[in-house]
């Protein structure tokens, strides 16, 4: 049968008159390239909603359109790359919004601090973007594994601390740039923040002296959530990149059952 004589159940008049917010497709794997801070692009797997806004009068969208708009404009997902791809999405869907998140994870050679050790740790990753006719917004978010070592514990303790493993989630959204569009932040640049306002960066590849070195610094900064999310809040507010940022800290807790966290926003 001829495509053209099938029914198009989905452009069929809704009589309920309620609009939808956002409607589309979700847990989409697709290959992407990201960029990093030294301008090349890195190859990665991301997870995608795609969405769009739907009027009150229409019954439902096309779904097989998502796909074909990210197959039509697959490789690099960046902060350039994403109102391009939002408004192809508005366009062949003819919606007035459009949503995309992309979820990914993001790999850094990280070397030992003492022996130089090499390996690879992973940073999840997230980017958010949505766009109207006369607007567009982006939010880039990050995850950084830490150590923290608690400063009540090695106050109150004849030898030692408890310590922990820790994740610090920064989203930023940035402030506009002369020519209108949101200025670059560098996912590194996260990453360089949140890891120095913990006690302790994370490693892959760590030696007996490289151990040595990650436990007495740790001991030597010790840190609170609370500390935590105030070093890293201090740090995004005096750039002038940053208009808005949610920091959240979370301490799997080596000694309680239970985690302890910090979160603030903030906007300029």
């Amino acid at each position: 049968m001829n495509a053209d004589a099938l029914p198009d159940v989905q452009s069929r008049i809704d009589s309920r008159g309620i609009p939808i917010d956002m409607v589309g497709v979700r847990d989409v794997r697709y290959p992407i390239k990201v960029l990093d801070r030294n301008g090349g692009l890195r190859e990665t797997v991301g997870i995608l909603s795609l969405a769009v806004s739907l009027p009150h009068d229409v019954k439902g969208t096309h779904m097989s359109r998502f796909i074909e708009v990210l197959h039509e404009r697959r490789g690099e997902i960046t902060m350039r790359t994403l109102p391009a791809l939002l408004e192809a999405l508005r366009t062949k869907l003819d919606a007035e919004r459009s949503r995309v998140e992309v979820r990914f994870p993001y790999f850094l050679e990280r070397h030992a601090p003492a022996s130089g050790a090499e390996g690879i740790v992973d940073y999840d990753c997230e980017f958010v973007g949505e766009a109207g006719s006369s607007s567009y917004d982006f939010v880039l978010g990050v995850r950084v594994p830490v150590t923290t070592l608690c400063p009540c514990s090695k106050e109150i303790s004849d030898y030692g601390a408890h310590n922990q493993r820790g994740d610090i989630h920064v989203r930023v959204r940035s402030a506009r740039g002369q020519d209108g569009s949101p200025q670059l932040i560098w996912i590194e640049e996260i990453v360089d923040w949140a890891e120095g306002a913990a006690s302790s960066p994370v490693y892959s590849v760590l030696k007996r002296v490289d151990e040595r070195h990650v436990t007495m610094r740790a001991y030597d900064r010790p840190a609170f959530v609370e500390d935590v999310v105030r070093a890293v809040g201090l740090r995004l507010q005096e750039d002038p990149r940053v208009a808005w940022f949610a920091v959240e800290a979370v301490n799997h807790e080596s000694i309680h059952n239970h985690n302890a966290f910090a979160a603030i926003t903030w906007s300029r």
